[in-house]
């Protein structure tokens, strides 16, 4: 039952009774409900500007599963990054530089991955750019070592066949080395031409020897040429070792060999002679590496020893005139 209320009226100076009508009620429930209802709408519009719902908590732990993860991965990609890098450089300065094979062009290693609209798949999210980037770096990484594996597998070739390798450069002298005791040489350099007295470069080494010294083959491989149609070489012999190997054996008396034999190290082909453009008995001797004539002074390492080198190297460089 609800308490009798009563009101101090000044002017009478009397208390009067309060008479609180159905009205009065409603409309006093309805300004409580109003003022609750004003107070809880502010509530929530602070919660929600403020503080996260239950979902967007849930969605924020994901997001930071999902950065983490991406972290992860980005960092493993470096480190394969990087081993990948160490096993190329490897490769191309160690392994192929022992088989004398040529570095992977960059190109071929390096190479685009596709078209401009590979990933377009990927495009219209809000991470796009994030998730092109990171497969692009992906699909880089996994061509790079694709490459890589082929190239190993030709450095698996090479080994196997490195015994033919060392078989074939050449590696001895073309004239056996007692007949040199007294022999004078010209070696690979600009000399003055025996004939016209210019100075020319000489593409080979000259060995002076006496007419009808045994000239042999300098390492194995294939008689690509054995005729006297070049100029200035008389009778000669051109040998093709193979991997990217040719020798050349100038100004033969008599050739003992023929086109398209298979000739072993140390074979007999021909005879010192002085055909062709020549002043006296010699062999006029090249080394060619991939169509490039070098130096053949480098090639004498499996018949002479370090002191006998040494003479060599230093009878070339005193040598001013060629016999050719």
């Amino acid at each position: 039952m609800s308490k009798v209320k009563y009101r101090f009226n000044t002017k009478s100076l009397t208390y009067e009774k309060v008479r609180v009508t159905a009205k009065d009620v409603i409309w006093k429930t309805l300004s409580y409900l109003a003022t609750g209802l004003v107070f809880a709408t502010i509530t929530i519009l602070l919660a929600r500007q403020f503080l996260p719902s239950p979902g967007e908590k849930r969605k924020n732990r994901e997001i930071e599963a999902l950065q983490l993860q991406y972290n992860l991965l980005n960092s493993k990609m470096s480190q394969m990054e990087a081993v990948l890098k160490d096993l190329e450089d490897r490769d191309d300065n160690i392994y192929r530089a022992i088989f004398e094979a040529e570095p992977l062009p960059k190109t071929i290693r390096y190479g685009g991955n596709g078209g401009s609209n590979k990933y377009s798949d990927l495009e219209g999210f809000d991470n796009s750019d994030l998730l092109t980037s990171t497969t692009e770096r992906l699909d880089r990484l996994t061509k790079q070592l694709y490459v890589q594996t082929k190239s190993f597998d030709d450095v698996v070739r090479l080994a196997k066949s490195k015994e033919k390798l060392i078989a074939s450069i050449p590696a001895i002298m073309p004239i056996n080395q007692k007949d040199l005791t007294h022999a004078v040489t010209s070696g690979f350099g600009w000399r003055t031409h025996p004939i016209y007295k210019t100075q020319e470069f000489h593409p080979g080494m000259d060995f002076s020897a006496e007419q009808g010294t045994p000239i042999y083959a300098t390492g194995d491989g294939v008689v690509e040429r054995a005729d006297a149609m070049a100029q200035g070489y008389g009778n000669h012999v051109v040998i093709n070792h193979g991997f990217g190997y040719q020798t050349l054996y100038g100004h033969m008396s008599k050739i003992k060999t023929v086109l398209g034999k298979k000739v072993k190290r140390g074979e007999l082909i021909g005879y010192v002679g002085s055909t062709g453009l020549s002043t006296a008995p010699h062999i006029h001797y090249e080394v060619i590496k991939n169509n490039e004539k070098i130096n053949p002074i480098n090639f004498y390492y499996n018949d002479l020893t370090p002191q006998q080198y040494q003479q060599l190297v230093e009878l070339s460089k005193k040598s001013t005139q060629s016999f050719d």
